[in-house]
């Protein structure tokens, strides 16, 4: 059966460091949405014209893009945002050394926009109140038991060419479908790990995650407003959602565990802080508080540890 294909190229938005801006998009080495290397990567995503595979390579001061799948005209027309063709990294001023320095060391750090709230807002939600251990592995198996293979030559297992050339001999499956985890009971989850709270936040936003995925990009302000209505989704999953699909360079998850010492201690040399703190800190930077708090996660000095880490539960054996 002939696979709906399309190809394009397109100036890259430079400076451009096309592994570090997609990462927030990958959810553990092992997501199977998504292979991402240095010069190239191949993801697959729910576009509002269907399922579409989308492979990406950074040649110079271009950008190649295939894509294949019924949605595979979407994903190309996406293409440049999902890049950061959008974001102006240049809006940051630093008002601290800390900053100056990360701001040089990740020059090519660009927010992406995927427009693509189900495939933010489903880890997002799993990655609530649990170390991120946990949480990559419930993706991982959620996406490998309702997922499908992705179109085109680089499904699951699939091999053979396009146009001549050898497919790459590994896959990259599709997310669940809206429609597919919506109808699966809240019970269902406790094998991956998911207890019934999560579960029942996962099956709301499904029920209308086809239509947030189709508004997001026409009406940002309206889809994120309707996703923030439904209840489990707080300032933290917000936040999380915003900055790969909307690209807001100014959101900072609130209630993270992690990240107001992260960002005191780079910031102010303190080991503890709250978010009242960490806002107070960021506010030199207004607009690129997201960008800042994210730099700092990826490249910020360590913090002093003190006590034990978060412990790693099981909840599928409960």
């Amino acid at each position: 059966m002939t696979v709906a294909h399309g190809s394009r190229s397109f100036p890259a938005p430079l400076p451009l460091d096309l592994r570090l801006t997609l990462s927030p998009l990958r959810h553990g080495h092992g997501d199977p949405t998504i292979r991402l290397g240095r010069q190239a990567v191949i993801r697959a995503a729910r576009t509002p014209e269907g399922p579409a595979t989308l492979h990406l390579r950074l040649e110079g001061s271009t950008v190649s893009a295939e894509a294949w799948g019924p949605g595979h005209t979407w994903a190309l027309e996406a293409a440049p945002e999902l890049l950061g063709a959008e974001d102006d990294p240049s809006a940051l001023e630093p008002a601290d050394p800390v900053v100056a320095r990360l701001r040089r060391r990740f020059a090519g750090l660009r927010m992406p926009r995927s427009s693509g709230v189900w495939e933010a807002v489903l880890p997002a939600i799993l990655e609530q109140k649990v170390t991120g251990r946990e949480a990559r592995s419930s993706f991982r198996r959620i996406v490998r038991a309702f997922g499908e293979p992705a179109p085109g030559p680089f499904g699951d297992g699939a091999r053979g060419s396009q146009r001549g050339r050898s497919a790459a001999p590994f896959g990259v499956r599709l997310l669940p479908s809206p429609e597919r985890i919506a109808a699966t009971p809240a019970y269902a989850f406790h094998r991956f790990g998911v207890e019934a709270r999560r579960a029942a936040v996962i099956r709301a936003v499904a029920a209308i995650g086809t239509r947030l995925n189709a508004s997001a990009r026409p009406e940002p302000e309206s889809t994120r407003k309707r996703m923030r209505s439904i209840p489990g989704i707080g300032p933290w999953t917000d936040a999380e959602v915003a900055r790969v699909a909307f690209g807001d360079a100014d959101a900072v998850s609130v209630g993270d565990f992690h990240l107001p010492s992260a960002v005191s201690w780079a910031l102010a040399g303190e080991p503890r802080a709250d978010d009242a703190r960490m806002f107070e800190l960021l506010e030199p930077y207004r607009g690129q508080r997201g960008r800042v708090s994210l730099m700092i996660e990826i490249g910020g000095p360590s913090v002093p540890r003190y006590g034990p880490r978060m412990p790693v539960r099981s909840i599928e054996a409960l």
